[in-house]
């Protein structure tokens, strides 16, 4: 009996031990299959599990907002830190002896000084341009504005406008849903530069429409009548990638074009002038400027669609982009565009306008290069500064009995 019990005890004894081994080894596998996969069942408490997923909730969202940050960034973009980002730029804001170099003999001299004085020390260019003859006044930095040009910016929007006005996608008051950002029509857009609202005009137009629009007002083609040293600009032949906002992007912020001061200058020109498209002329000496001809290059039919887009390039100068100009003038009215991009490191400031007085017309394109402190907002500062000038010195006044003296009846074609 007693060998009987040993027995019994000793196979317990086996068992008891080949149990707590199994035990061991399943809560070995078991520690591990829930440590890879399974880590919410490692959580000793509940206050502890949402410590776990709210750290887990912050790094996931910290990770998707530097990815969004790194795509929507350019190449010129440096990391600063992990949330923050800053735009590098490569070109200075400002520039000594602009004019150095500069062909004068037939320019006038009071608006050449009134240019150079508001251009100041900031890089860039002005081009002034009598709208009812084509003839440029005066032309600071002439290498800058006979260069190859720079992309348009919101400049670019004024002839989307056109476009859209003349193919009827749009009135002045038609309001275009944009989405969660509401709605708004073309005064508006343009006063305030929505780019969601020419990019939504861009797509109903489609990129054949654009281009031949944008052709017709005379991008992608010589501004210039015989001026030494022109470059040509650049319209594509074919539309932006989708990836990188197709033809919507272009009308919004003229990606992928590059404009010169001198083909801005024409198209502001001849919404001032009622529809007419001439070639700008540089007269070089003063006999030049006793034997100037305008030379019409084509009639624009956008008469009927000036009174249109005029009230949102008044609306920019009043209450909108280009209010800046109003610092210094406002004894005329001004109408005008502001455009602001950067590419490869260098930032645009563009402004287009003319001066509407009681005594005529000029057209003004400031455009500027450089870091920071260029944008569209401050070369329209510079241009009421402009403006201010030629007012204190009388200009409109002492050249409107003239202005036309000497100039054909009719265009030279």
């Amino acid at each position: 009996m007693t060998g009987f019990r040993r027995t019994v005890k000793a196979v317990m004894v086996s068992l008891l031990a080949l149990v707590f081994c199994t035990a061991s080894f399943a809560a070995t596998v078991s520690s591990r299959k829930y440590s890879r996969t399974s880590k919410q069942k490692i959580a000793e408490n509940a206050s502890a599990q949402k410590r776990i997923n709210r750290a887990r909730h912050n790094r996931s969202v910290a990770r998707t907002g530097t990815a969004q940050r790194t795509t929507a960034a350019s190449g010129n973009v440096a990391r600063v830190s992990q949330r923050r980002y800053a735009e590098r730029f490569h070109t200075s804001s400002f520039a000594a002896n602009q004019g150095l170099g500069d062909v004068t003999g037939g320019e006038d001299p009071v608006v050449r000084a009134a240019a150079m004085e508001a251009l100041g020390k900031m890089n860039g260019t002005v081009v002034v341009i009598d709208p009812e003859s084509g003839r440029i006044l005066a032309m600071v930095n002439q290498k800058l504005a006979l260069s190859q040009g720079a992309e348009p910016c919101s400049t670019i929007k004024v002839a989307v406008a056109l476009a859209a006005l003349s193919e009827n996608v749009v009135t002045k008051d038609t309001l275009v849903k944009l989405g969660p950002a509401g709605q708004t029509n073309m005064t508006n857009a343009l006063a305030h530069s929505n780019n969601a609202y020419f990019e939504a005009l861009g797509r109903r137009l489609g990129f054949e429409k654009v281009s031949r629009y944008a052709h017709q007002f005379g991008l992608g083609e010589l501004a210039g009548w015989n001026i030494s040293g022109e470059h040509l600009g650049v319209f594509p032949s074919t539309e932006l990638p989708q990836k990188l906002g197709g033809v919507g992007r272009m009308c919004s912020f003229g990606e992928s074009i590059s404009m010169t001061p001198l083909q801005l200058g024409a198209l502001i020109s001849a919404i001032a002038n009622g529809g007419t498209l001439y070639y700008l002329q540089h007269p070089v000496t003063p006999e030049d400027v006793a034997n100037f001809q305008p030379r019409e290059k084509r009639y624009l039919n956008i008469a009927s669609l000036i009174p249109e887009v005029s009230p949102g390039m008044a609306g920019a100068v009043q209450y909108g982009t280009a209010r800046s100009v109003h610092a210094s003038f406002t004894e005329a009215q001004i109408l005008g565009k502001t455009g602001t991009c950067s590419a490869a490191g260098t930032r645009f400031g563009w402004f287009a306008s003319y001066a509407n007085t009681q005594f005529g017309r000029v057209v003004a394109v400031f455009f500027l290069e450089g870091g920071r402190p260029t944008f569209g907002p401050k070369a329209a500062e510079l241009a009421g500064k402009f403006y201010r000038n030629l007012y204190d010195h009388n200009y409109f006044a002492a050249v409107a009995p003239v202005r036309n003296a000497g100039y054909a009846t009719g265009p030279v074609r």
